[in-house]
């Protein structure tokens, strides 16, 4: 029995996500499981298609100064997940606590775990120790929320992240995200706290909630200076004691639209959110009007910053026009962002599919582009994505790394949109240049697919799709004969040299 009465989750990681689900409610993680599956709804597909959820948690940890992090799940998720962040460039170890039927049973992989924090836990290494449930031990009711909140002096963040209760890798980052401001949150009310590193305080901030390109921050950061706003740190943080400074803000900005636990302990703080991102001159404009109206900046102040701001957009978008139709799917956050931003410089986006959900603060993107013409599809499938493009046949396919495979099977230029849109600008001038350089690289292709897919023509396909052929293949005419012919002539010609 695990340590709350439960039985372990029944055929393990292979159960499957019905059979996981009814061993979590039966073991004590109902109210664990209810948190997330309101904070994270499905809909109106069962699950998206994408890496494995916990991906996202393990990165916002990885990415983070003096922070450990150990993983408690099946092995083999254990290796996916550490491969993937050290492909990523984690330059860290990460911790394992491993388990078989005997310690799920008996509950002693909390008693493993409990160990491994506690050795783990050094001050002078650590101000935290992050600990991920994958399904496993998720289903099997492990108590992480039993686990002391500090050892050492070192904060312990327990955390459940089960694929069958998160949807998404972009979700999870909220997960650890949320759970961390919430320790900083409690932290900050009950005393002083250290100060940031890189952030002086001496003006009001904006906190910025959402992964970025690097250059992002100081670009918004220029766009809030005629009000007198600065940026805050980030979330996810760097560093445990950015938390505090993000939680100081005068207000927080909801670019990335789906982390809603982090929002929860915004508000909580008491801090307003503000919904989209500066993107183009339609979205900056409502943007910084928003963010200046949330830290009470005076109107002759927010129409400076837009003096300042917009022609500076406008030039960078008439040297940047895109004349391209254009699909975007991914699983970032950011798609709809995107596709703004497209249209601005001159694009048409038929479709913009994001495996992320429909929140309130995705609202405004979503209604700009709807009067666009453009449909928006919130927890996108791979079919959707793949029906779009076959329906759109865009100039340039924006999407996952399977539907841009699909796209240049057919002659279509694509991009993966996670490394060759989200590593670039967004906001500023900056973005809008960047952005139309990537569709004009991309679209200039178009002739080179053409000429590949025609000289490939047939290869891979049919009898010789290989891996995968369950059919018989036709053999070749005469082909028997002449083996059995060759076999013959190679007989004759080792008994003529005496073999």
């Amino acid at each position: 029995m695990t340590p709350d009465g439960g039985a372990p989750a029944p055929d393990g990681c292979h159960g499957g996500r019905a059979r996981l689900l009814e061993a979590a409610q039966a073991t004590g993680n109902a109210a664990t499981l209810g948190r997330l599956l309101e904070d994270y709804p499905r809909g109106p597909h069962d699950q998206p298609q994408s890496m494995c959820p916990a991906f996202g948690s393990l990165r916002v940890g990885l990415r983070m100064r003096r922070v450990a992090t150990i993983l408690s799940g099946s092995a083999c998720c254990v290796y996916g997940l550490t491969f993937t962040a050290h492909f990523y460039g984690a330059r860290r170890s990460v911790g394992y606590v491993p388990f078989n039927s005997e310690t799920l049973v008996t509950g002693q992989l909390f008693e493993d775990i409990s160990r491994a924090v506690a050795e783990t836990a050094d001050p002078a290494l650590y101000d935290a120790v992050v600990v991920i449930n994958l399904c496993v031990p998720t289903a099997s009711g492990v108590p992480l929320d039993r686990l002391p909140r500090q050892v050492n002096g070192v904060r312990i963040i327990g955390i459940d992240v089960p694929g069958f209760g998160v949807p998404t890798h972009a979700e999870a980052k909220d997960v650890l995200a949320g759970a961390m401001l919430r320790a900083a949150r409690l932290e900050a009310e009950a005393g002083p706290v250290a100060r940031p590193r890189d952030h002086d305080g001496s003006k009001p901030a904006v906190a910025l909630i959402g992964e970025m390109f690097p250059a992002d921050p100081m670009a918004i950061a220029a766009l809030l200076e005629p009000m007198g706003l600065a940026v805050a740190p980030q979330i996810p943080a760097r560093e445990w004691r950015d938390l505090y400074a993000a939680l100081d803000g005068v207000a927080a900005a909801a670019l990335h639209p789906f982390y809603v636990a982090a929002v929860r302990e915004f508000r909580s703080a008491g801090r307003p959110i503000v919904a989209s991102g500066p993107v183009g001159v339609d979205g900056t404009a409502a943007w910084l009007d928003a963010i200046g109206e949330a830290a009470g900046v005076p109107a002759a102040r927010r129409d400076a910053a837009k003096a300042r701001a917009l022609p500076a957009l406008q030039a960078a978008l008439a040297a940047n026009p895109v004349r391209a139709r254009i699909t975007v799917a991914g699983y970032e956050g950011s798609e709809l962002l995107v596709a703004r931003l497209l249209i601005e410089a001159g694009a048409e986006i038929p479709y913009v599919g994001t495996a992320c959900p429909r929140t309130e603060w995705s609202e405004p993107d979503r209604q700009w582009l709807a009067a666009r013409g453009t449909h928006v599809q919130f927890r996108a499938s791979l079919e959707q994505d793949l029906a779009a493009l076959r329906e759109v046949a865009p100039d340039l396919a924006l999407g996952t790394t399977p539907l841009v495979q699909a796209a240049k099977e057919r002659g279509i230029p694509a991009a993966y949109f996670t490394n060759i849109v989200s590593a670039r600008p967004l906001f500023g001038p900056a973005g809008a240049a960047a952005l139309g350089a990537v569709v004009a690289a991309q679209t200039g292709g178009r002739e080179r697919f053409a000429r590949m897919v025609a000289f490939f023509a047939g290869v891979g396909t049919g009898a010789a799709a290989g891996y995968g052929w369950h059919d018989k293949p036709a053999e070749p005419p005469g082909w028997r004969d002449r083996a059995r012919r060759a076999r013959a002539a190679q007989g004759r010609a080792e008994e003529a040299v005496g073999h």
